[in-house]
């Protein structure tokens, strides 16, 4: 049978082994990345939060151990793979990198929860076809194995959400381990393995399920974790390949007319595909970037005798820090099974990947006449995809401001406010309007922002999925590599974007054209940022007014949450004396 794991952040594992393997077997490091694209700095390695036998209110709760005939919960893989520690002496522990990260907290997401309501309640006739589909990437192991049973696939009022449900534990376990590591490699990266189409074996009986990972097993260890879990560790390269996260970072959704009929597919998110048509396909894998390596070798688990090397940490590092900002506080409210400060660790590891491995911003041609500033903003994209990219509610924009010889703000383009709206944006004041794509800033009503703007069947703009038939806008900043002019559907280049020149693979250029008159002299300080936001203004907003205790509880955390952007880069320059 066929099924997927997630949406939110480059998903793929390795599976820590229980054994030593000749030097051959082990991985070759990855390769560099393309010319002009540094490496990512590296992830700083995870603090527990308390000593062996230390009392703390900061410790996390036990993960799950529930087992079923196919899955261990997370919990019962952790006992064997906890307390491990690469060659600074730091804790690299599986259970204790992941149990923080968005896949492990699929299920839990107040905004993905808030979002299914939505679409239910606009759509109730097509309810559990919009369960069933969700269901397979962020509850995986409960979708797996009610689909298996030929049971239903319902979140919803009394389905997987509901403690009573007896598939309850299975679900909010998320992206477990035993998903990813039964993941079989027939079929990965080809269409059939997108929008959740992954193979994982119905027919094995418990006992005798294979799980998957990078390094050769000697068969004296891998029977100490067939006898401990029912599963008998397989070398299988396939799981460190970017196939694996293809198939649910390829994700194609059904859209429905104004009348309510089936009228097509839409391509939601397609991250591997982007990252498939670069530059990046030749030398990075998602796994390099989002599961950095540890620090030389780990003994992978407890009954390990040799350490491995490469060793992918599991932080998967992502860029929706918002997110992790809200379980940071509400996470023991929502029955995470990580604790504030781990949370905090996981947003901090996803504000530096967006801090320093993701952009850069220059200043070029800056030239003052009289009155008149120009300057142009030259962007470059260090991605190995679209920025943004993945969930469409993303957006990315810049803000730049001209200061005085006083200090006093001049001008200003791309301002925004403690509920995430930004300032001038056409979409964030009215929903039926959105900006354009600019090659030039001419006055502060103008933004550029690098986003998609979905539009449904009649044209008009959506934050439906259920009504997104296409897209009138997609400026996000293109990979080193990327064809712009190449007939990638799914991945084109939407709006004024497409004729603009400077608009291409690895970055953009945009003037800004500036009136100084009325300011008390140079010289002048130009400052430019770009920001981020994982779920924009817009999204949320439009959940306003829909029923549903899911949309209630997210909105009341938007409130006391702010929803201030992530900075991702900046650059300064000065004009005039």
């Amino acid at each position: 049978m066929r099924f997927p794991i997630l949406r939110l952040l480059s998903v793929a594992v390795i599976l820590g082994a229980c054994a030593p393997a000749p030097e051959s077997a082990t991985p070759t490091a990855g390769a560099v990345r393309p010319t002009r694209t540094p490496p990512p700095t590296a992830t700083p390695a995870i603090t527990p939060t308390a000593e062996a036998g230390e009392e703390s209110e900061d410790r996390p709760p036990p993960l799950p151990t529930d087992r079923n005939a196919f899955f261990l919960a997370s919990g019962a893989c952790a006992v064997c793979h906890e307390n491990l520690l690469d060659d600074s002496g730091a804790d690299v522990s599986l259970g204790t990198a992941w149990r923080s990260t968005m896949m492990a907290n699929s299920a839990r997401d107040p905004y993905w929860q808030a979002s299914l309501r939505a679409e239910v309640e606009a759509h109730p006739e097509l309810r559990e076809s919009i369960e069933e589909l969700c269901t397979r990437c962020h509850m995986p192991m409960a979708h797996f194995t009610a689909s298996v049973r030929d049971e239903a696939t319902a979140v919803l009022d009394g389905g997987f959400l509901d403690p009573s449900n007896e598939l309850h534990a299975f679900a909010m376990d998320g992206v477990s381990c035993a998903v990813c590591h039964q993941i079989r490699e027939e079929g990965l990266g080809l269409p059939e393995s997108y929008t959740g189409g992954y193979s994982i074996d119905s027919e094995l009986p418990d006992g005798q399920r294979l799980s998957f990972g990078p390094y050769s097993i000697e068969e004296n260890q891998a029977s100490i974790m067939q006898a401990g879990s029912g599963h008998i560790p397989t070398q299988g390269l396939h799981v460190t390949t970017s196939e694996m996260c293809a198939t649910c970072h390829t994700l194609y959704t059904p859209y429905v007319d104004a009348l309510g009929q089936p009228a097509g597919e839409f391509p939601e998110q397609v991250t591997y595909l982007e990252w498939f048509y670069s530059s990046y396909r030749r030398t990075d894998t998602c796994q390099e970037c989002h599961m950095p390596d540890a620090s030389g070798g780990v003994r992978v688990a407890n009954s390990s005798v040799n350490p491995r090397s490469p060793f992918a940490q599991h932080t998967f590092e992502g860029a929706n820090a918002y997110m992790l900002r809200v379980l940071e506080r509400f996470g023991a409210e929502l029955g995470a099974t990580a604790s504030p400060t781990q949370f905090a660790e996981a947003r901090q590891r996803a504000e530096t990947l967006l801090g320093e491995a993701t952009a850069q911003l220059t200043f070029d041609e800056v030239t003052l006449s009289g009155v008149h500033l120009s300057a142009e903003v030259v962007l470059e994209n260090l991605a190995g995809h679209k920025f943004p990219s993945a969930f469409p509610s993303r957006r990315a924009w810049l803000h730049l401001t001209v200061t005085d010889s006083s200090g006093q703000v001049i001008f200003e383009s791309g301002a925004f406010g403690d509920d995430g709206a930004i300032v001038a944006n056409d979409n964030d004041t009215d929903p039926t309007s959105y900006e354009p794509h600019y090659r030039a800033i001419v006055n502060p009503e103008q933004v550029q922002i690098y986003e998609t703007i979905l539009r449904d069947s009649e044209g008009a703009v959506t934050t439906q999925l259920l009504r997104a038939a296409g897209y009138l806008k997609d400026n996000r900043l293109l990979p080193w590599g990327f064809e712009k002019s190449a007939p990638y559907e799914d991945i084109a280049v939407r709006g004024e974007a497409r004729d603009d020149q400077n608009f291409l693979e690895g970055g953009d250029r945009v003037l800004y054209d500036i009136n100084l008159g009325g300011s008390a002299g140079g010289p002048y300080t130009l400052k430019a940022e770009l920001l981020f936001q994982s779920v924009s203004y817009r999204w949320m907003e439009n959940l306003r007014g829909v029923p549903g205790e899911e949309i209630e509880r997210f909105l009341g955390y938007t409130g006391a949450v702010s929803n201030v952007p992530v900075v991702v880069a900046t650059a300064e320059a000065t004009a005039g004396n």
